[in-house]
């Protein structure tokens, strides 16, 4: 069952109030080195805060949306590829979703815990295709992970694996914007920016013949949205 906890609530979770966790307390019979010992461990775990929120089991989803920047579809354009959606996924009103499958997430209020977005965020049997006449590159089952800053998956072309665990676009989080409160029991973080990394420029230039493609090209602003409950 998912759960989110919430450390002294406001209305909203972006106003949540972090509380240090309680610190170990030493013995009075403890030696020198153990309450030097314990005093340290004091100190590390008053320095590190509970999450305002945390999702333990993203089962329940809902998704990950990347709004497409126009550089990226114009980039398709030129270079002939055709964009399509794998398995679950779905492309509507220049958008592309994938909906989360599993996981776990927490969230520090920014600037107390670096990085402040940390666990794993799972979508298993979705993905996004590129077609160029009869070669098709499909990219799979992502997983994205926001305390590295790294979405991997699953890189087949024209049906054979090309590679597992790829390293296949950056995710920059300096744009993002505080975890927000959706409908229907939702949480929402939005405005990181999805680029395009190395290993797949590579890739692609190599599938496609071209030397087009660059690492760092931005694909779009990403949508996190995810069940509380």
């Amino acid at each position: 069952m998912i759960s989110i906890r919430k450390v002294m609530a406001a209305t909203a979770v972006g106003a949540m109030t972090l509380v240090p966790l309680a610190a170990c307390s030493s013995d009075d019979s403890s030696t020198t080195t153990e309450s030097s010992t314990s005093s340290a461990a004091m100190e590390t775990t008053e320095a590190m805060p509970e999450p305002a929120a945390e999702v333990d089991d993203l089962s329940n989803g809902v998704s990950t949306a990347v709004a497409l920047d126009p550089g990226f579809t114009g980039a398709l354009t030129t270079l002939g590829l055709t964009p399509g959606v794998i398995g679950t996924a779905t492309l509507a009103d220049g958008s592309i979703s994938f909906p989360i499958t599993g996981g776990n997430v927490k969230y520090w209020e920014p600037g107390t815990v670096d990085p402040y977005v940390q666990g794993e965020i799972m979508h298993d049997g979705s993905g996004l295709s590129l077609t160029a006449g009869e070669t098709v590159v499909e990219l799979t089952d992502f997983d994205i992970d926001p305390g590295t800053s790294l979405l991997t998956g699953t890189v087949s072309v024209n049906g054979e694996v090309a590679a597992e665990d790829a390293v296949i676009f950056d995710l920059d989080g300096r744009t993002l914007n505080p975890l927000a409160t959706g409908p229907d029991n939702t949480a929402i973080l939005q405005g990181t920016q999805v680029k395009i990394s190395e290993t797949a420029a590579g890739l692609l230039n190599d599938t496609f013949q071209t030397d087009a493609v660059t690492p760092g090209l931005l694909v779009g602003v990403a949508t996190i949205t995810v069940a509380t409950a």
